[in-house]
């Protein structure tokens, strides 16, 4: 009887902070989002960008309570100290030690290889400064894992987040990357002149 009892609990909890996050992300702050984050498959590797302010993480963790789909994600060492670490570890954070060159993708892919359900977050930006280029860590994590990549906008013009279905890379690398540059091609982030 306690089991039940407990996940009528946790269920609860859940369609609670689903609702508020619904009412603050929709309601007050006026988004939109377009499509949802996809039910299958159950591991891959979500991109969203642009990421030229700290406002697209709140944004980013609304939308996911919204749709109710947990999305993991990885955090500099520094945040998941006192006296907030344990909010960002709740959140479905992991910290990373930038300070040590260890090999984050095959980390990361180990992860993803232990668990049959993991969905992990990135920026493909790597930082809210402009870059000329994207890191591509993220696409050697999903061919690493063998796991598709669901892109997401943080469009802030139009104050809509747009989500896209999974994509499997393929062995032309050039051609995926035109394919993520192309669904992110006018969408303007906090601060449009970081991207």
């Amino acid at each position: 009887m306690k089991p039940y009892f407990m996940d009528f609990v946790n269920n609860y909890k859940h369609l609670i902070m689903k609702s508020i996050s619904r009412f603050i992300l929709f309601t007050i702050l006026g988004w939109k989002v377009e499509n949802d984050f996809p039910k299958e498959p159950k591991k891959y590797v979500v991109i969203a960008a642009p990421h030229t302010s700290w406002v697209d993480f709140p944004i980013a963790i609304l939308t996911r309570m919204s749709l109710g789909t947990m999305i993991h994600f990885i955090g500099k060492d520094s945040l998941f100290k006192p006296p907030f670490g344990f909010l960002f570890r709740a959140l479905g954070g992991t910290p990373v030690d930038r300070s040590k060159s260890n090999n984050l993708v095959e980390a990361v892919v180990q992860i993803f290889n232990a668990k049959d359900e993991f969905r992990l977050g990135l920026s493909p930006e790597g930082t809210r400064k402009k870059v000329k280029k994207w890191k591509t860590g993220f696409y050697y994590i999903a061919k690493g894992a063998n796991v598709p990549i669901v892109m997401a906008t943080l469009d802030f013009e139009n104050k809509k987040v747009k989500i896209s279905e999974p994509y499997y890379p393929t062995t032309n690398k050039d051609k995926d990357f035109e394919v993520f540059y192309d669904f992110f091609k006018g969408v303007k982030g906090k601060n449009p002149e970081l991207f």
